[in-house]
């Protein structure tokens, strides 16, 4: 009897029940718990791809500033009549290799020597004078050429260590002759991917780029004229290991780990998927012997571009890694937050039940109060678009007057001082050829402020509004065409365009700012403007085929072209559709009935 009645009184509906509450809450706290972790481990992975991205854009800026030395060393050969080994050693001395460029080991000249000539350019090299080098040794070349074409290191800094590879065939391995032949047929950059044997570690390679070098004021359009012009090619040796070691210094995350393969030319996405296959020319598992577990590892995979050739960039770290000692806190933070918070609500249900109707009228009230904050608010941006119509108004008022101004003053002061200056250069002409020379400049000078002025007041207010809007939208479309060679065409209702001064100068508007965003944004090939009245409609299209309007565009900080079309065409009390996808263009379509837009000013004084 005693169970019953303690039933019943744990189930009574006026009592709360704190194990339904208690069970809700725990619910609660593991799913915080959950989406905590996830969302921590999301943003552990975009900051660990985001540092993967920031070391693949410094390695890539390592080459390239790697490939700028190159070409600035193949510039210095076409420069000079002769390289002698002094200036070259002088010239690779002032680029300070060990403190600006690290990673490079060698810059070397490497002679073009024809097949059969190997055995004279020997003898020729060590019987000529030595250009002040005497510390290179006697030129022995290695291996010995057979019948074919070689490329022989005659030219190579810094020397410490490295003079004895002077008289080296570099074109002996097939595939870097290969490399260099392609160079030299199209005058582009080599780098063969084959490593050149500098460090002695297999996993730290040093590799090669070469330019070529012709001689100087020959033509080389074809490619048997490079051929015939061909001396040789100019090259660095850079040690990939250094490179990418410095890139790496700038990501904080423990126990990374960077794989870096190269995958050949024109890999397919499929190999640079993969986690396999190419050639091993980076392992940062060599810097720190103690390998992470392969549990929870973020992986991230991208591609370096190496003068056309493709590195695989294969970025790991364990997941606990990239995250603080908080983070690690912060899911437990979250369960205990959520049960605290859960049963806190849950106390209050009962509470908050027996004050529901009150909480009914409180809403009601509110709700009339929303609504006539809502009314005054519509009313009060009703008084806003009205003030900025008038604004509108004003400042092109203005813009008319400023206009008005220049032209009839500064521009006239202008004219009389060019004839002036016109007067005082034809009189001095034979007599005084110093002063007729002043008097010219100053001439030139007088004529490109009119140009100027002419080109402000346009920009104020064009003078060819007052000859219709139908002629001010063929000079701005002309004035398009000239200033940006983008291909425009007009197509116009065939009657005469009768609008009011506003309502003109507001499609004009609306025309320049279109036109300005196409040639800032669309890059685009074409542009189409349709300009109608019909049936007491005036309607103006704007089409291009660049590419196209993004969703963020519209709402973008900061920017208010496209807000400015449509707020130019509210107020006429008109209608106004942008349209757009990427890759598909951009399309802004107003329409305006001409008696709303005669009556849309009018009222503004009372503002």
């Amino acid at each position: 009897m005693r169970t019953l009645f303690a039933q019943k009184k744990l189930f009574s509906p006026t009592k709360p029940l704190w194990w339904t509450g208690l069970l809700l809450s725990l619910g609660v706290g593991v799913l915080l718990y959950g989406a905590t972790l996830k969302s921590l481990e999301t943003e552990a992975g975009e900051r660990f791809r985001n540092q993967a991205r920031s070391s693949q854009f410094n390695i890539a800026t390592g080459i390239k500033a790697y490939t700028d030395v190159l070409r600035g060393t193949a510039s210095f050969f076409h420069s000079v009549d002769t390289v002698s080994r002094d200036n070259f050693h002088r010239y690779v001395q002032g680029m300070d290799l060990p403190r600006s460029f690290p990673a490079i080991i060698s810059i070397n000249f490497a002679q073009h020597v024809p097949a059969g000539q190997s055995a004279v350019f020997e003898q020729h090299v060590r019987t000529g004078p030595s250009h002040g080098g005497d510390d290179y040794p006697d030129l022995l070349i290695k291996p010995p050429v057979l019948q074919r074409d070689a490329a022989i290191i005659s030219l190579i800094e810094p020397g410490a260590g490295l003079k004895e590879r002077v008289g080296m065939d570099i074109a002996a391995r097939p595939a870097v002759a290969e490399s260099l032949a392609r160079s030299r047929d199209t005058g582009g950059l080599s780098a063969s991917g084959q490593p050149i044997g500098f460090d002695s570690s297999a996993m730290r390679p040093a590799l090669a780029m070469r330019l070529p070098v012709y001689r100087q004021n020959v033509p080389l359009d074809t490619v048997e004229e490079r051929r015939a012009a061909y001396l040789g090619s100019v090259g660095i040796g850079f040690s990939v290991y250094r490179l990418v070691l410095e890139a790496l210094e700038e990501m904080p995350v423990r126990n990374a780990r960077l794989t870096l393969h190269d995958i050949g030319e024109h890999s397919d996405p499929a190999t640079l998927a993969s986690a396999t296959g190419g050639t091993l020319l980076f392992d940062s598992a060599e810097l720190d012997k103690a390998s992470p577990s392969d549990d929870d590892m973020f992986s991230y995979t991208l591609p370096i571009d190496f003068n056309g050739r493709t590195w695989r960039a294969h970025f790991t770290a364990p997941t606990r890694s990239l995250y603080s000692r908080f983070d690690a806190f912060l899911p437990w933070l979250a369960l205990l937050t959520g049960f605290a918070g859960s049963m806190l609500i849950y106390a209050l249900f009962h509470a908050l039940s027996s004050s529901r109707l009150r909480a009914i009228r409180m809403a009601k009230a509110m709700t009339k109060e929303l609504r006539e904050s809502q009314a005054k608010l519509q009313l009060s941006h009703h008084k806003l678009r009205r003030l900025a119509a008038h604004a509108e108004q004003i400042k092109e008022e203005e813009r008319k007057r400023i206009a008005r101004e220049i032209h009839d003053d500064l521009g006239q002061n202008l004219l009389a001082l060019r004839i002036e200056a016109d007067l005082l250069t034809t009189r001095t002409s034979h007599r005084h050829p110093r002063l007729h020379e002043r008097a010219r400049c100053t001439l030139a000078q007088i004529d490109y402020t009119i140009k100027s002025v002419r080109q402000i007041i346009n920009d104020l207010r064009p003078n060819v509004l007052d000859l219709g809007l139908g002629a001010a939208v063929e000079w701005q479309i002309a004035q398009f065409r000239q200033r940006s060679g983008i291909v425009c065409e007009l197509i116009e209702s065939g009657g005469e365009i009768a609008i009011g001064d506003t309502c003109a100068i507001a499609y004009f508007r609306i025309l320049q700012e279109s036109l300005s965003n196409v040639l800032q944004h669309a890059h685009a090939s074409l542009v189409r403007v349709e300009l109608r009245q019909q049936d007491g409609v005036l309607s103006m299209i704007i089409s291009d085929n660049g590419v196209g309007l993004h969703a963020r565009s519209r709402n973008k900080f900061g920017s208010f072209g496209l807000v400015g079309i449509e707020e130019r065409i509210s107020i006429l009390g008109g209608e106004c559709s942008i349209t757009g996808s990427p890759h598909s263009g951009t399309t802004i379509h107003v329409s305006v009935p001409l008696e709303q837009a005669a009556a849309a000013y009018p009222h503004l004084e009372a503002v």
